[in-house]
């Protein structure tokens, strides 16, 4: 199989999108940012975080200023010092006085709103906001909410020959062919795409309930007529509802039996618990503390699961405090829902991850059951995955987020548990892998894996251990090798001193802008196409896979580094490792674009990254815990999870 490639030096052609803020009166952005009625029902604090480093143009001067802030009073209570002339004393004025009585500017609705602030932290400089118009040509580089995601999305994507299409003209147009420097040097650069050999690896067989087989089509499967590989019981549970607008019993009763079409014994729910209406403008701690007060009095002992209803998609305020409640506090299995459009595969889905959290499996790989993966199965191993998410644009202050997953039930690589910690906002290299506090007590985030695995595969330690890294660029490389690799060596060395397993690295990139297309096809290439020539490096080992299947877009493939291979896995062998552990995500029936340890990685780290979110820095705050880069403030610690959970899947 060919595949067209494009990717120019010295440099890199590709189409990029961003967001870029609306010019116009300020207001007006602000009213539209937070969809609102009028400039009175904005959210100022809010406002000052998404204007702060703006640039601005003040009538009627039509001079140009950088937003470095609000007043904190309004316009007609924020006052200054006006310096007289000569050395009469300074007049004491407010805003509003200043350019009602002294400009003889009109003000028609600025009275009772904050100003914008353009001055020094020292001295500040306070312009009447309806003055204030936003200039245009500005990147948005704050966090976007869901729906200028979406739109973003929507907006960006191209379809493979409509990607390509647009990148020939933007070569062509670009006339670098004629830049006389590049001729001075003898270099020509060609209009057409380059050509490289791909390979399309076979489909992994997966194993589904009653023993029977089934082979993924296009990187996609589903559980229409066919059970769980292993389905949990789901037993001793309840429905919370927090003010969700849907049919509460209908819901429950469709969800019963789809669970029962796919294998899954299900108890009837002990009750469903409504939320009080005259809690639901209370504060998110105090919605989760009231219900929970309504399920302690009613039920006759703790639940096993409870399934809790959100009126809210995504990003409700109620998540992260009714997780940790669960999680942290209670030791409860719980899976949150907003339906909307239910049907079949909604509910599929949602009971997917159900029974992985409740330690079920939905799939598992023929290679797996038999076992029989290379190397893998032979050995005792381990798997690996690490991610670092940090806080969102403009939250600099907020904590990075460390998450390590592991793989258990040697020789199974279908099955994980993570571990999470908090780390100074922005560092991207763990550290707290291995964490000695005393000759006997390592605190680290790979002792609690080891242990684990050791304890679930039979009393077997690990004599290899495979290492999945995310989020990391090539001047990294010889860090992880060298920072985080060490200290994993010494988690092993602390647990016995005998003890020497090789080790795998491999990191996973998906930041770039190589991508590959089908000669003559308008689809995107086939999900399981590796390229590990001509366009990888010519002396290390790394190579491109495209897993999945490109519903929507241009595939994106991932680019897999391989740092460090002490095992001596042959170049099929691994890429045919990396293939399948695609295809081992439990709460979805398609092939992933990157390694599910990665994936759940990242989302142990968004998951528990929730608790922070919404704790107290007081009481999240540990004398134990590391500084951020500026040395003063200690970062809050995350919550030990309850036995009963901290061993589950309850990221998935």
């Amino acid at each position: 199989m060919f595949v067209m490639f494009l990717n120019l030096l010295p440099f890199c052609l590709d189409v990029s999108t961003t967001m870029i803020i609306q010019p116009g009166p300020v207001v007006d952005f602000l009213i539209a940012n937070q969809n609102a009625r009028d400039p009175f029902q904005l959210d100022w604090a809010k406002a000052k975080r998404t204007l702060k480093n703006l640039r601005i143009k003040a009538s009627p001067s039509n001079q140009e200023y950088k937003i470095t802030g609000l007043s904190e009073k309004p316009c007609r209570e924020q006052t200054f010092q006006l310096k007289q002339k000569g050395d009469g004393e300074p007049l004491e004025l407010t805003v509003y006085e200043y350019f009602v009585n002294y400009r003889h500017i009109e003000l028609r609705y600025s009275a009772d709103l904050p100003c914008i602030n353009v001055g020094k932290p020292k001295r500040p400089t306070y312009i009447p906001i309806e003055l204030c118009t936003l200039v245009s040509l500005q990147r948005y580089t704050k966090a976007l909410n869901t729906l200028q995601r979406a739109s973003l999305v929507e907006k960006s994507r191209q379809k493979p020959q409509e990607r390509m299409t647009t990148l020939t003209n933007a070569l062509k147009s670009s006339k670098y062919d004629a830049e006389p420097m590049l001729r001075s040097c003898g270099i020509s650069i060609s209009t057409s795409f380059a050509q490289v050999e791909g390979r399309v690896l076979p489909t992994p067989r997966l194993k589904v309930g009653n023993g029977e087989d089934f082979f993924p089509r296009n990187g996609r499967w589903n559980f229409n007529n066919k059970r769980l590989v292993e389905p949990c019981k789901i037993e001793r549970w309840a429905v919370v509802n927090f003010s969700a607008r849907c049919d509460v019993r209908n819901f429950v009763r469709d969800l019963t039996r789809c669970a029962e079409m796919k294998g899954i014994p299900i108890e009837p729910p002990f009750d469903v618990f409504e939320e009080s209406p005259q809690f639901r403008r209370a504060p998110p701690t105090v919605r989760v503390e009231k219900m929970f007060d309504q399920i302690q009095s009613k039920l006759p002992g703790a639940p096993k699961f409870l399934l809790c209803l959100l009126p809210e998609r995504k990003n409700s305020d109620i998540y992260g405090p009714w997780k940790k409640k669960n999680l942290a506090d209670f030791g409860i299995v719980t899976q949150c829902s907003a339906p909307q459009r239910v049907n079949d595969q909604y509910l599929t889905n949602l009971l997917l991850k159900i029974n992985a959290k409740l330690g079920g499996l939905n799939s598992l790989l023929a290679v797996e059951h038999t076992p029989s993966i290379p190397l893998v199965s032979k050995v005792p191993t381990i798997i690996l995955g690490m991610d670092v998410s940090h806080g969102s644009p403009g939250h600099s202050d907020v904590p990075s987020i460390a998450a390590v997953v592991s793989s258990r039930n040697w020789p199974l690589i279908s099955r994980y548990r993570a571990s999470v910690r908090t780390q100074s906002p922005k560092v991207e290299m763990i550290d707290s892998l291995y964490k000695r506090v005393s000759d006997t007590e390592d605190e680290g985030m790979i002792r609690e894996l080891l242990l684990d695995f050791y304890n679930s595969s039979g009393k077997r330690k690990p004599e290899q251990i495979i290492i999945f890294r995310d989020g990391v660029s090539e001047s990294q490389f010889n860090q992880v090798l060298n920072i985080e690799l060490d200290q994993i060596i010494e988690a092993c060395k602390f647990l016995d001193e005998k003890w020497n397993p090789k080790f795998v690295v491999i990191v996973a990139q998906k930041n770039h802008h190589t991508k590959f297309f089908q000669p003559g096809s308008p689809d995107n290439v086939p999900p399981g196409t590796v390229i590990d020539n001509k366009v990888c490096h010519p002396k290390n080992n790394d190579f491109y896979l495209c897993a999945h299947a490109g519903m929507i877009g241009t595939t994106r493939p991932t680019h897999y580094h391989v740092l460090l291979d002490e095992v001596g896995f042959s170049a099929d062998d691994l890429q045919d490792l990396v293939h399948s552990l695609s295809y081992v995500y439990q709460r979805s029936t398609t092939a992933i674009s990157v390694v599910a340890p990665i994936c759940y990685a990242h989302l142990a780290a968004t998951q528990m990254g929730s608790f922070v979110k919404f704790e107290e820095t007081s009481e999240t705050s540990s004398s134990h815990g590391g500084l951020t880069s500026a040395g003063a403030v200690p970062v809050p610690q995350l919550p030990r999870l309850q036995d009963k959970v901290c061993n589950s899947m309850f990221f998935c």
